[in-house]
C-alpha cells in the first residue's frame, strides 16, 4: 500500500478492525518513511464473468436479460414470480461461485434450460426451441422425449 502523503511504499499497519456489518474491515496505517497515519479499507469485490458469445463477441453479463428469456419462456404459464426470481438468483450464484473470468454463452444457457425444466415443462420447451434452433418436429419430439424422463418435482406454481 502506497503512502497517500509521500507516496511510500513501505506502511504499517497499526490497527485492524471489522466493520459492524462484517462486509468490510478497517486499517489503520502508518508510513515508515514520512510517519503520517492514514486509513484504507477492504471490501470484497465480486464481478460476474464476462460472457463469450458463440462468434467470440464479449459482453458483460446482464441480469435483465436472464430475466427477459424466463419471462418469455414462462409467458403465459402459472408459475408464481418469486420461483422465477428464485431461479435466476440460483444462475447468477452458480456464475459467481465458478469464480471464472469468462464463460461461454452455451453454458449460460444449459443453467436456464435446468432452472425452466424444474420451474415448468412447456417453458422448458419454449426456450429448447429457441435456444436450440429446432429445424423440425422431430427435434421438438426428442426435446418432449427428455423431459418426460426428467425426475418430476413438485413445485406449488400459485402466486
Amino acid at each position: 500500500m502506497r503512502c497517500p502523503f509521500c507516496k511510500g511504499h513501505e506502511t504499517q499497519v497499526v490497527d485492524t478492525r471489522e466493520s459492524e456489518e462484517g462486509d468490510s474491515i478497517r486499517r489503520r496505517r502508518r508510513c515508515v518513511s514520512c510517519d503520517k497515519r492514514f486509513t484504507t479499507f477492504e471490501t470484497v469485490e465480486l464481478r460476474m464473468p464476462q460472457v463469450v458469445k458463440h462468434n467470440g463477441i464479449r459482453c458483460e453479463f446482464d441480469v435483465e436479460k436472464l430475466r427477459i428469456s424466463f419471462k418469455r419462456a414462462l409467458h403465459k404459464r402459472p408459475v408464481s414470480t418469486e420461483l422465477v426470481d428464485a431461479a435466476i438468483d440460483r444462475v447468477v450464484h452458480a456464475l459467481y461461485a465458478l469464480g471464472e473470468r469468462e464463460i461461454d454463452s452455451r453454458h449460460v444457457g444449459e443453467m436456464v434450460m435446468q432452472e425452466l425444466l424444474k420451474l415448468d415443462k412447456v417453458a422448458y420447451i419454449r426456450f429448447a426451441s429457441v435456444y436450440k434452433s429446432f429445424q423440425d418436429v422431430g427435434d421438438f419430439a426428442d426435446a418432449v422425449k427428455a423431459v418426460r424422463r426428467a425426475p418430476t418435482r413438485v413445485i406449488d406454481k400459485t402466486d
